[in-house]
């Protein structure tokens, strides 16, 4: 995915455009917001370094680069769906399964969103969706039974052996952590550690490297954690704060795409995460896997680095 060329996102969205010419209806069909799909198109008249669509107050129409490019990318887009029939073995019927690993701590609400979208691109394909701890990833990494997966943590996620030119690494988002507690009264200003310390909290088990996130983020304070439960899902995470008095520290991205918009409180300390999608650069549906995390950064926009290795 070089940053020379455009991404397939980028051009999925105007080809949508060409068909509608219009920047509210091509974006809902798209699936993403106005402002993110007008973006995509910035992005990729920027990459050509042409102007492919005339806006102004009365409406927006194609140039004429525009109409001239529409049909030979159109044409190339095409050849996306043949991408199934190229990688699937000689004789074999049925969709070619895509196996998709996330982290469970980081949720699975937006990974499904783009997932279905992206399926509705090419029906042949299957997915197999699993939500798993670290320590699972790393397992099913190892043993190649994950096509790409999304996490907070590279080095721990990554297969036993892996090289150094062997994994791109793309960070596709940052998490910003805030305290959930709907039945705790906490105030309007943001909560220091101290604050937060001092009410029940619910946290993932000790041996989740979720919680080692959090234990980095109390380390110092005169006051330790009184943990009311630990569980192993965000999901029950929130539904025992919405059911006990207890609050937790979980992403406002996840809170809010759930509807959880009671009991949300920043930190006076910022506690972020970086969400990455890891994938092997040599994989056999390599092309499958790169229009798919083009279709995670069309929503999700971040810079495309190469994995250099553990820390030493």
């Amino acid at each position: 995915m070089s940053e020379n060329l455009p991404t397939i996102a980028q051009m999925e969205c105007f080809i949508i455009y060409g068909r509608v010419g219009n920047f509210a209806r091509a974006a809902r069909e798209a699936n993403i917001t106005q402002s993110a799909f007008s973006a995509q198109i910035k992005r990729l008249e920027c990459t050509l370094g042409v102007q492919l669509i005339e806006r102004s107050r009365r409406g927006s129409h194609l140039t004429e680069e525009g109409e001239r490019f529409l049909p030979r990318i159109r044409a190339w887009m095409e050849e996306l769906g043949k991408i199934v029939e190229d990688i699937r073995p000689a004789g074999e019927e049925g969709p070619v399964e895509f196996n998709v690993g996330i982290l469970r701590s980081l949720g699975d609400i937006h990974m499904n969103r783009h997932i279905a979208h992206f399926q509705r691109l090419n029906r042949q394909i299957q997915f197999n969706v699993y939500d798993m701890p670290t320590y699972q990833i790393h397992q099913a990494m190892t043993e190649g039974r994950l096509d790409v997966v999304s996490t907070y943590f590279v080095e721990q996620s990554l297969p036993d052996g892996a090289g150094k030119d062997e994994y791109d690494v793309v960070p596709f988002g940052r998490d910003h952590m805030v305290y959930y507690g709907p039945l705790m009264d906490m105030g309007k200003k943001p909560l220091t550690v101290e604050q937060i310390l001092s009410t029940p909290l619910v946290l993932y088990p000790t041996t989740y490297y979720m919680n080692q996130i959090y234990v980095r983020y109390f380390r110092g304070a005169a006051l330790k954690p009184q943990v009311s439960a630990r569980l192993s899902s965000p999901y029950a995470i929130i539904h025992y704060c919405q059911e006990n008095k207890a609050g937790a520290l979980l992403p406002d991205r996840l809170l809010t795409a759930l509807g959880c918009h009671r009991g949300l409180h920043e930190l006076e300390t910022p506690l972020e995460a970086e969400c990455y999608l890891i994938y092997r650069r040599n994989h056999p549906k390599i092309r499958l896997i790169q229009a798919y995390v083009d279709q995670v950064l069309a929503s999700f926009p971040g810079k495309h680095i190469r994995y250099n290795g553990p820390s030493k």
